[in-house]
């Protein structure tokens, strides 16, 4: 056996089993999926092995095809860094780079970022999947991710891309209804609007002035998992919004929305661009992540105020 074709055949896979079905692995190699699966059948043919068990709507690991999956990942891991690591960090950037990011600041920051990156590397081509779902850089393939908020998983790598403080708001013409809350406690008689959040207690804001800590139990009629909805309602007058300096800035400024009790501060959503760690990273994600860093560095200074410069 060729070695060349065993290293070929495990990355094959892996692209396989990073997709999650025949036919999204054919959308991405820009083949037919008929070819991936004659092409699968041939790996499975050399090794006398069966990868996995296919029928028209799901395919499944055999335990065979588990251990060259997972095994085979690792082997691949060890070339990559060996590879990296003889090119050396001033190689040229290039190749593919998937990009993870979340669907309202990926959208509004993150892509025109990479639009940017993407005329002065014309070597590197970026692949840039907005979602509001938990991602796993390291089982999902992805080169690069940005998060908000702490990052607890130790095979990640993070930098510091923006401060970003949380706040209470809502609409003048709400607070003029039903009172404005001068401290946490009053606002459990307040209607508040919800984003809900996997990193987060639902229904439960902390909130701390100083040494002096509340966590206060609110109530509200509407929540969503998208922060524009949210926002949305929150400037209509339907109630106090707990959101991101970000995502706020702009209907603070233009006087849409008001701070509500901005003595007590909540916990932060700071936002990073994160990595799996390793001992090497690629040339094409040293590019991006020092473009991303220049491009968002005055928002890493100190004292930014509440509303921002978003």
């Amino acid at each position: 056996m060729n070695r060349a074709d065993g290293f070929s055949d495990l990355a094959f896979f892996a692209t396989v089993m990073r997709c999650g079905s025949l036919a999204a692995a054919a959308q991405e190699m820009g083949v037919t999926a008929p070819s991936v699966s004659k092409r699968l059948a041939a790996v499975e043919e050399r090794l006398g092995v069966r990868l996995l068990q296919r029928t028209t709507r799901r395919m499944s690991l055999t335990p065979e095809g588990e251990r060259y999956w997972v095994d085979g990942a690792a082997v691949l891991a060890e070339l990559e860094s060996l590879e990296r690591s003889i090119a050396g960090s001033k190689a040229t950037p290039q190749g593919l780079l998937r990009v993870s990011a979340t669907l309202g600041f990926g959208r509004k920051y993150i892509a025109p970022a990479i639009a940017r990156f993407a005329q002065a590397q014309p070597a590197v081509e970026v692949q840039l999947h907005l979602t509001d779902k938990p991602v796993n850089l390291v089982e999902q393939g992805f080169d690069l991710g940005i998060r908000f908020g702490e990052l607890p998983d130790a095979r990640i790598t993070a930098r510091l891309l923006a401060l970003n403080e949380r706040l209470l708001c809502a609409a003048p013409g709400y607070l003029k209804r039903e009172g404005t809350p001068l401290n946490p406690r009053e606002l459990v008689t307040h209607r508040c609007i919800f984003i809900r959040e996997s990193d987060e207690t639902f229904g439960t804001w902390n909130l701390h002035n100083g040494a002096r800590h509340e966590s206060v139990k609110v109530r509200g009629s509407l929540s969503t998992n998208d922060g524009e909805s949210a926002l949305g309602w929150a400037i209509e007058g339907h109630g106090i919004l707990m959101r991101s300096q970000w995502d706020a800035a702009a209907a603070l400024k233009a006087g849409q929305l008001v701070p509500v009790i901005p003595d007590w501060k909540l916990p932060p959503a700071n936002i990073y661009v994160v990595f799996p760690t390793r001992d090497h990273l690629s040339a094409k994600s040293r590019a991006l992540i020092d473009f991303l860093l220049e491009e968002f560095a005055s928002h890493r200074g100190e004292g930014l105020p509440t509303t921002g410069t978003w």
